[in-house]
């Protein structure tokens, strides 16, 4: 039988706007206002992807659906062109990527990305991109157009070097190591990059040599920050991870359980992992000021 991963539908749609507006209230916690997704559901089939509870609005399941039902909004560019041209609108920054990833394998047939990052362009917009694909490269000639007139920063989600931990948690994205070398090729063009070491999973990536390993090599790569995150496990993810954690690493099932309650690990847990990062972030001259772009953490309050 084939691989269900690669039997996906594309669902097109068109849609009124593109640019959506992060829920009121929530502003002070995340480093942008509006949002851009071309896409909805994500064949990189995180295990842990946040986002997997928006496809149940849609009437899907946040499981197998999300990986296999991708909905393309074919119109994007031209609802963007709209957005950005209406008379209110002042040059805000847009963040790309905070649902799903714009760089995932649906773009090389579509290009709704590169489109979008034209009309932006276009209108000397501010944007921010997070993504886990290499992909990327192909948009340098834009990108760096872009950077020419606007604010522009490429966030590279690595949350571990470690090839079996990153197969069996992150199974069709590509070896984080081909992201490194892609966040490289913008950064010698001038791109601002930096790493989202997110998310930190306990007991898979948390250990010192794990987190150092990312760090060393994000500056190596040419990343001018590095922002890290621990796992949180909203409703409709929870649900797909832990029965993966347990067949998977069944020696974490308990501690797991014990951490994740509700969606978030223990504060005293996460804050020993962040100050560990902004040790190795000191240790390697990289900067810890907020990346305009989006965070798991960040993101699951602007849902």
């Amino acid at each position: 039988m084939p691989d269900p991963r690669t039997a996906v539908v594309f669902e097109e749609i068109e849609c009124k706007s593109i640019v959506n507006r992060v829920t009121p209230g929530t502003v002070r916690q995340v480093p942008f206002r509006w949002t851009l997704n071309p896409y909805r559901g994500c064949q990189h089939a995180c295990t842990y992807c946040f986002a997997r509870s928006t496809h149940e609005f849609l009437g899907y399941d946040a499981g197998r659906d999300f990986d296999t039902r991708v909905v393309v909004k074919v119109n994007a560019p031209e609802a963007l062109r709209r957005d950005l041209g209406r008379p209110g609108w002042t040059r805000e920054l847009i963040a790309i990527g905070t649902a799903c990833d714009p760089y995932q394998q649906a773009e090389l047939k579509y290009s709704l990305t590169n489109r979008c990052l034209r009309v932006m362009r276009d209108f000397a917009n501010p944007v921010s991109i997070t993504t886990k694909s290499p992909h990327v490269i192909r948009d340098l000639d834009v990108l760096e157009e872009l950077s020419r007139v606007a604010e522009v920063r490429v966030n590279f989600s690595v949350a571990t070097l470690d090839d079996e931990v990153w197969h069996r948690t992150e199974p069709s994205t590509a070896r984080p190591r081909k992201r490194l070398e892609a966040m490289q090729k913008l950064a010698e063009r001038g791109i601002r990059t930096g790493v989202m070491l997110a998310p930190i999973l306990p007991g898979l990536t948390d250990d010192p040599a794990n987190l150092e390993r990312v760090v060393e090599a994000a500056r190596e790569h040419g990343a001018s920050y590095v922002h890290d995150n621990v796992l949180f496990l909203r409703p409709g993810t929870k649900e797909w991870f832990m029965p993966f954690l347990r067949e998977a690493y069944p020696h974490l099932a308990e501690r797991y359980a014990k951490y994740y309650r509700g969606w978030y690990a223990p504060q005293s847990y996460t804050q020993q992992v962040h100050q560990q990062v902004e040790r190795l972030r000191m240790k390697y001259g990289l900067l810890r000021a907020e990346p305009v772009g989006p965070t798991a953490g960040q993101l699951a309050m602007a849902m």
